[in-house]
């Protein structure tokens, strides 16, 4: 029985993904900063383990709890949306910290075991946005676009040990919490500034319309359970949902 660990499991793309792995018979490592078990349906293959992609010591201690792993799917982050003037350096940091830092930390974290084995995989979820730009969005799509670097360097660095690496870049999901949360963590942080308030409040509106192709989070747990059963038969980038595949057509 194959075993996947996921990281930011307690909704969105990382919650389906764990529940769509279970499906499957999988072994299911599920994380995330605060454990809630009742999100899952109860499976003897399912671990919850709390995890802060952020701290070395709560990374460690998960990787160790988890124990043998053959997947890793580096899922957890944070979403800011602001333009640059507004975007304080801590928060910067923060965003780097979670979406760019987190993913190596994990990596770092599992590689040992691969490596012993000469075999596993990892797949970093990162972003449409590192395919076509768009506006408020310039912290958050850096971080994710050093995800994609680091992704492929990376895999040329294992491929000799058995490692494969793969990226999955998500569209836009309006069905996750994504949008909300990062609105409200830019009202937790003054909002837009002033001379911009036009200008963003036309790039929200124009977000928020209605139609057009869109991703699922179901559309993401595909992608990722197809890598995870033949990642020789899949490019080192994959588009997850149909907004996000007709960018990369």
């Amino acid at each position: 029985m194959n075993t996947v660990l996921i990281t930011g499991c307690s909704s969105g793309f990382g919650l389906d993904t764990a529940k769509y792995f279970l499906a499957q018979g999988w072994k299911v490592i599920a994380t995330m900063r605060t454990p809630q078990p009742d999100l899952f349906p109860a499976s003897d293959r399912l671990t919850v383990l709390p995890l802060d992609v952020t701290d070395d010591q709560s990374v460690r201690a998960a990787v160790e709890a988890a124990g043998p792993i053959d997947v890793l799917v580096n899922n957890a982050g944070i979403g800011w949306l602001n333009a640059l003037e507004g975007t304080p350096i801590d928060m910067t940091r923060a965003i780097f910290e979670t979406n760019t830092i987190g993913t190596i930390r994990m990596v770092q974290a599992v590689l040992p075991q691969f490596r012993a084995r000469r075999a596993g995989l990892i797949i970093n979820v990162t972003s449409s946005v590192t395919m076509k730009p768009l506006p408020l969005l310039s912290v958050y799509s850096a971080s994710k676009a050093a995800v994609n670097a680091f992704t492929e360097s990376l895999a040329l660095e294992l491929e000799s040990w058995g490692i494969a690496v793969r990226i999955v870049l998500p569209g836009a999901a309006p069905g996750t919490s994504f949008g909300s949360t990062a609105l409200s963590r830019l009202e937790e942080n003054g909002g837009f500034p002033e001379a911009y308030g036009e200008y963003a409040g036309g790039v929200i509106a124009a977000m928020r319309q209605p139609g057009g192709l869109r991703t699922t989070s179901g559309d993401v747990a595909e992608a990722v359970w197809r890598i995870a059963n033949d990642p020789s038969s899949v490019s080192m980038q994959t588009p997850a949902g149909a907004d996000a595949v007709a960018l990369a057509s």
